[in-house]
């Protein structure tokens, strides 16, 4: 009787002998295993019948002790999970996610039980934890965890460090700022303060794995990657200097209550990576629009033209570039308040308004955290403030907000992030966020949510000559790391030959016009603020300034073509019926493509492209009815295929 008892709770899925259980992917190529071993809670990952993570550590510490050995196994239960949902803010609009769970629960000597719950797609496995109530207690603290990554020791990855805190501009470090490194091996990742997320790998020169999480919000801090500790990369919180100091690291959490998913993305190619929704598959919206939100292109002053361009003539003057280049707005940057003034603002505002311009505003997030002086500020930090702010520029027409300068990865810093979107739902404002960290599933979190920096971006390629230098091989880590799991407010598109308002000389660019044309598809965000200038209405080639008015913000589908992390990136990205095809290139020598394009077979598209003295110019051509095509892209340069 005991046996056929076994028998059929195995049947409904769940198992009380078994100490390790093993779960598969709907097609059967990725696996991980869940055990118990001496006490210690681990799990392994297999791809293709090869052994990419060998029993990695799981578990926590906590003020109530230490949940990462001495356990027990309980019980496992397995189950599938199947969904369709709608979203019109990454790379993919129409998404299906299908993938096998398994719970595995485990407990202490006190039996106090926490289960791993671990959800396994055809690419993608996303894990976290849920902790049950224990007896009496309702709260707890979760001072660290040991959740590790444990690769082979020849590997190679792609990491960016963790910026020290109160350190750099006005101490507003950590801002997910730092430069990836390419290919570099897994033993010389020693940074002290470890590597953010996301991470990329690449395994025994074969297999590729993208880790990061999601889900994060007010109720826990986000995390990052520890340096390389023999064999491993673990899960460490916050340092405790973020914020001036103040705040806690850990996470403070009610139970029964649970922690942000941890995904982990492999294939044999990059396909996987690039194409990869995990991070909003396994979370789901937190509110309702208080409106319907629209997405598109916008002009920015500061990035070319910096603070001086901060009055009313010149904000102007980008009010009628984005009309004229049919952009949906204008963004207006630090020290608005006290070089235009808000009468004058909302003059401006209802300026922007008659040409058909909707207007983000930039405000200062700090009031407490750091040094940053720019205003507005002590705006968005309190929520009496922040609530009488809001409903001004929700009377004045204003469309967003761009906040900037926040102080880390704490959990409070979190709950300010949702505090800011919530209360900005409630007046209809769309939320940029900027010097910030990843956003962790917040495209589909937060309805109001339209993209975060997080990244190098354009503003130090007017700043720093070694990221001017370095800007193709940045461009081409992008869509294989940082754009690859969530959106990235990048303000590119520099069509001045210099990076200031002369563009005469100074801060020289030196990557070519289909470059640039092509990293307004590559970098992936729902609004996007493009460097323009006005004077680009005149001396930038007419079918350059037509391609940026057609240009989508939002895209339907997004497939890998080519590429190498570092060295080149080819992508294509459909919005309704057109594709867009883009390169670019970082190597030193010209790259040449072996393009497979069914998509496109046998039409006629335009192609923007290089010459070898880097000039760009576009024709039009018919793509071969088998598809293929060949074309080469210059070191430094791009192109972009676009289909009639």
């Amino acid at each position: 009787m005991k046996r056929s008892f076994t028998a059929l709770l195995i049947g409904f899925g769940l198992s009380l002998y078994a100490q390790k259980e093993t779960i598969t992917s709907p097609e059967g190529s990725l696996e991980v295993a869940v055990d118990v071993m001496d006490g210690n809670l681990v799990y392994s990952v297999n791809y293709d019948d090869t052994e990419l993570f060998t029993n990695a550590p799981l578990g926590f510490v906590t003020n109530e002790g230490d949940f990462s050995k001495g356990l027990v196994f309980v019980e496992a239960v397995k189950d599938a999970v199947s969904k369709t949902y709608e979203q019109d803010k990454i790379k993919q609009s129409q998404i299906t996610y299908n993938a096998n769970t398994l719970r595995y629960t485990v407990r202490d000597s006190k039996d106090r039980r926490f289960s791993v719950l671990v959800q396994v797609s055809d690419n993608d496995i996303a894990f976290r934890y849920e902790i049950d109530k224990w007896g009496e207690t309702r709260a707890i603290v979760v001072e660290k965890e040991l959740t590790g990554f444990s690769f082979p020791q020849e590997t190679t990855s792609f990491l960016s460090n963790v910026m020290r805190p109160m350190t750099g501009f006005a101490r507003t470090a950590p801002s997910y700022e730092s430069a990836y490194t390419a290919d570099k091996p897994i033993a010389e990742q020693t940074a002290a303060g470890g590597y953010v997320f996301p991470a990329l790998y690449k395994i025994k020169d074969e297999y590729w794995v993208l880790l990061s999480e999601t889900g994060v919000r007010s109720l826990y801090p986000a995390s990052h990657l520890s340096a390389y500790q023999d064999g491993t990369f673990y899960i460490e919180y916050p340092n405790e200097k973020e914020n001036n100091g103040f705040g806690s690291s850990g996470a403070q959490l009610g139970l029964p209550g649970i922690t942000p998913w941890r995904t982990i993305t492999v294939g044999k190619s990059l396909k996987p990576v690039v194409e990869t929704t995990i991070p909003w598959d396994v979370v789901e919206p937190l509110y309702e629009p208080s409106q319907e939100y629209e997405y598109g292109k916008g002009s920015w002053s500061w990035i070319i033209w910096q603070d001086a361009s901060m009055n009313y003539e010149d904000q102007k003057a980008y009010v009628d570039l984005a009309a004229a280049m049919d952009f949906k707005y204008i963004l207006i940057d630090a020290w608005w308040d006290e070089r235009i003034g808000y009468e004058r603002m909302k003059e401006l505002i209802d300026y922007a308004a008659s040409k058909d311009v909707g207007v983000f505003l930039w405000y200062n997030s700090n009031g407490i955290v750091n040094d940053a002086f720019q205003t507005p500020l002590n705006k968005m930090n309190t929520s009496i403030e922040r609530k009488k702010e809001m409903k001004w520029l929700q009377e004045a027409g204003v469309k967003g907000l761009k906040v900037d300068f926040f102080g880390g990865d704490k959990q409070e810093t979190m709950r300010m992030y949702e505090d800011i979107l919530s209360d900005a739902n409630d007046y209809g404002l769309m939320i940029i966020f900027h010097g910030t960290t990843l956003p962790r599933g917040w495209e589909r979190m937060y309805p109001n949510f339209v993209g975060s920096e997080a990244v190098v971006a354009s503003e130090m390629l007017v700043f720093v000559e070694d990221v001017r230098k370095r800007e193709a091989y940045n461009a081409t880590l992008h869509p294989f790391i940082r754009n690859a799991v969530a959106s990235m407010e990048f303000g590119g598109v520099v069509l001045n030959d210099y990076l200031n308002r002369g563009n005469k000389s100074g801060q020289k660019r030196l990557t070519t016009d289909a470059f640039q044309l092509a990293t307004g598809v590559l970098f992936q965000n729902p609004v996007q603020m493009f460097a323009l200038t006005p004077n680009n209405l005149d001396d930038a080639p007419k079918f350059q300034l037509d391609f940026l008015k057609e240009l989508p913000t939002t895209w339907d589908e997004t497939r890998f073509m080519d590429g190498y992390p570092g060295k080149f990136s080819v992508l294509a990205r459909r919005n309704a019926d057109t594709w867009y095809v883009v390169g670019v290139n970082a190597e030193a020598e010209p790259k040449k493509l072996n393009l497979e394009l069914p998509f496109l077979a046998g039409k006629t598209v335009s192609l923007i492209n290089d010459d070898k003295n880097g000039e760009t110019s576009t024709q039009t051509i018919k793509i071969p009815k088998n598809g293929k095509l060949n074309l080469t892209m210059q070191s430094g340069g791009g192109f972009v295929i676009v289909n009639e």
